[in-house]
């Protein structure tokens, strides 16, 4: 049975394909590999060539290999490094510079000879580009190829910068960028006009001569492209999939990049399964989709038709099974999200008791509140519970330089028509001089700071309105600032003590019953995995004091998509009139609208996006054959191990992380 099952996987899954539970895991692993295969290259007294990548994937590779060579004397004395691509135009130095980033993640901390790097140099004259290109062609092969290729995956599918429509036979050339890559880099320039057109780039053939490769994939945000990389055809469309051809490719993912492979998402088309209520759930709503029937008509010949006559002989019949997951999916809906007062509990997601409880809505960003939970933020309030909402980050880098230039504009036009004398007080020339540094873009340390002061402050204002729209006192509002995030970067430094206890800290002073969080691990920028990560870890630091054994931690998503139904543990009914007020409050985040500095991939507004995300959410309940809502939003319970054994509407949901994929084929 088990040589079947690997055999049915190999079928669907055209590269050999390695999950892990976290990105950092994997990283460590292949890290380790290259480590391994540098040491045994030392012991025979020979070099070694790596291709190295970019971007956020490998940067976890870099830092174990760091580490390895600090603590456990790894040298790179035989190391020849070749690197996939660079921006073009680029100077070295820039910020955005791939130069730049190699020696700040990899080559300023380990003893690699400075002649045995080569990146692609984006300072060149144009005219100068094909004949560099081919005489980097050259120094690859004079060194006998590249022995180990480490890649990221775009999510357009491009390897490198081999955007789609790139040929199997390509080369290092330079090429234009995909819109959707552009778009993608948005996150490391200032503004969209900075971000260059084009780039040099090792071919496809390039990557394919390498004698082992490693695919690096994180994040839930990647899992589409990655389904398509790793069980869809080759096509040029998808230049990742030419990948599958090579004998020696490994890909490492973990399970929010997996979640969307066969095996997980569908597994009983794989193997035979076991059959546990959460993935009776899953295999139930799937079929509903793919027959366009709601549950409750679903028939044994349905069941067939579409692979899953196993459950029926395992399990029951398909009625018993249909009127089973229907009750359960009408549990999760509930217009008391903290709990119905003097009602029956033992179906409803909360618990009735206390009649108030205390509440915290932890916001990554100061809008994601009310983006994603708006309704349900106005719910808590106006039944009577004690809400605090504590914004993670000052969310400063996110507001255009205009919009700071607006506010001290307004600043010194307030102070000017209060009193002239007030604009030569040194209160007035400070105002004057963070206006100048805004206008001129001044970069220096200090102004910078100042710069990013102002529009922290911007988005602080913007937060109290928008909470003080769904009903909450000024009190009750928490900037935490959390250290991490304030480095005037899109790249953030690591989660630290100093964070998780500011996290601590809050819920000690509040005691809550319930806490609320981002549980968005697709946002392509990671500040919601940082923050949740804050919150996980903080609850470790209280978990021994009473009250924490009744903080019940419930997961919202935010802009970027929604729950799948099956995995929905509460789902609160969203009115015409709370709809058109969450979109009020969204509304006040006024430097987020139109066109934020950090859109993603998504050219809808925030509050079109969420509005689109609840009507969504509330039509595919109508199409299982549920109730007809005008939105909703939803959330999922995640259960700490050492808490005691609360009652929830899923019973079967016990001390399981999400989102976290699980293989369910038996062995």
């Amino acid at each position: 049975m088990r040589n079947y099952l690997k055999y049915q996987l190999r079928s669907v899954e055209k590269m050999p394909t390695k999950i892990w539970p976290k990105a950092k895991e994997g990283s460590d692993h292949v890290a380790r590999s290259i480590a391994l295969a540098i040491r045994q290259r030392q012991q025979e007294n020979q070099h070694i060539v790596l291709g190295l990548a970019t971007g956020s994937s490998p940067i976890q590779v870099y830092r174990e290999l760091v580490r390895l060579h600090k603590e456990e004397d790894l040298s790179f004395h035989n190391v020849i490094t070749f690197n996939l691509d660079e921006y073009y135009p680029m100077d070295p130095g820039a910020i955005q510079s791939y130069v730049r980033f190699m020696n700040e993640h990899l080559f300023d901390h380990i003893d690699i000879p400075k002649e045995n790097v080569h990146i692609p140099d984006g300072t060149l004259d144009m005219a100068e580009v094909e004949k560099y290109c081919q005489e980097y062609e050259r120094k690859i092969n004079s060194h006998g190829g590249i022995d180990i290729q480490l890649l990221g995956i775009g999510r357009t599918g491009h390897i490198g910068f081999n955007e789609p429509g790139s040929w199997e036979n390509s080369e290092t050339r330079m090429v234009r960028l995909d819109a959707l890559t552009r778009r993608d880099a948005a996150k490391d320039f200032d503004r969209e006009q900075d971000i260059p057109y084009r780039a040099i780039t090792m071919g496809i053939k390039t990557i394919m001569n390498a004698k082992k490769i490693y695919l690096l994939g994180w994040g839930q945000h990647k899992a589409y492209i990655l389904q398509k990389a790793i069980e869809g055809e080759i096509t040029p469309n998808i230049p990742s999939t030419y990948l599958q051809k090579h004998p020696n490719v490994s890909v490492h993912l973990d399970t929010g990049a997996a979640e969307l492979l066969t095996r997980f998402d569908a597994p009983w088309l794989i193997g035979i399964c076991n059959w546990d209520e959460d993935l009776i759930c899953k295999a139930v709503t799937w079929l509903s989709d793919r027959a366009g029937k709601p549950i409750l008509k679903l028939t044994n010949e349905d069941y067939a038709e579409y692979g899953l006559s196993d459950l029926t002989i395992e399990q029951a019949s398909s009625y018993d099974i249909n009127i089973r997951m229907f009750n359960r999916l009408q549990h999760t809906i509930t217009g008391w999200p903290g709990g119905k007062p003097n009602a029956d509990d033992t179906t409803r997601p909360e618990r009735r008791t206390p009649d108030s409880k205390r509440v915290i809505i932890f916001s990554p960003h100061p809008d994601d509140d009310v983006i994603s939970m708006g309704g349900t933020f106005q719910r808590l309030v106006d039944q009577g519970h004690e809400v605090h909402v504590a914004y993670q980050t000052s969310g400063n880098i996110a507001v255009h330089d205009h919009h700071a230039r607006l506010f001290l504009e307004f600043s010194l036009e307030l102070i000017n028509a209060k009193s002239k004398e007030l604009v030569n007080t040194d209160y007035g020339k400070e105002l004057s001089k963070m206006l100048r540094q805004v206008i001129q873009k001044n970069e220096k340390p200090k102004a910078a700071a100042d710069t990013r002061l102002v529009k922290g402050l911007i988005r602080r204002g913007e937060a109290r309105a928008g909470a003080r729209l769904c009903g909450l006192p000024e009190k009750q509002i928490h900037f935490l600032d959390m250290p991490f995030y304030e480095t005037g970067k899109t790249r953030k430094k690591p989660l630290g003590n100093e964070d998780i206890n500011i996290i601590a800290d809050l819920m000690r002073t509040i005691k809550p019953h319930q806490v609320y969080a981002a549980g968005d691990l697709a946002d392509p920028h990671g500040t919601h995995a940082t923050c949740l990560e804050a919150i996980f870890q903080a609850y470790e630091l209280v978990k021994k004091e009473a009250w924490a054994q009744e903080a019940w931690l419930w997961l919202y998503r935010g802009a970027w998509h929604e729950w799948p139904v099956y995995e929905i543990e509460m789902a609160v009914p969203i009115s015409p009139t709370e709809l058109l007020k969450k979109r009020d409050a969204i509304f006040m985040h006024q430097s987020q609208k139109d066109r934020p500095p950090f859109p993603g991939n998504d050219s809808r507004e925030f509050w079109q996006r969420a509005e689109d995300r609840n009507k969504d959410l509330a039509n595919a309940y109508r199409r299982l054959g549920l109730a007809e809502y005008e939105a909703m939003e939803a959330f999922s319970r995640w259960k700490f191990p050492w808490q005691e054994a609360g009652k929830s509407v899923n019973h079967t949901h016990n001390s399981k992380s999400k989102p976290k994929p699980r293989a369910h084929s038996k062995s």
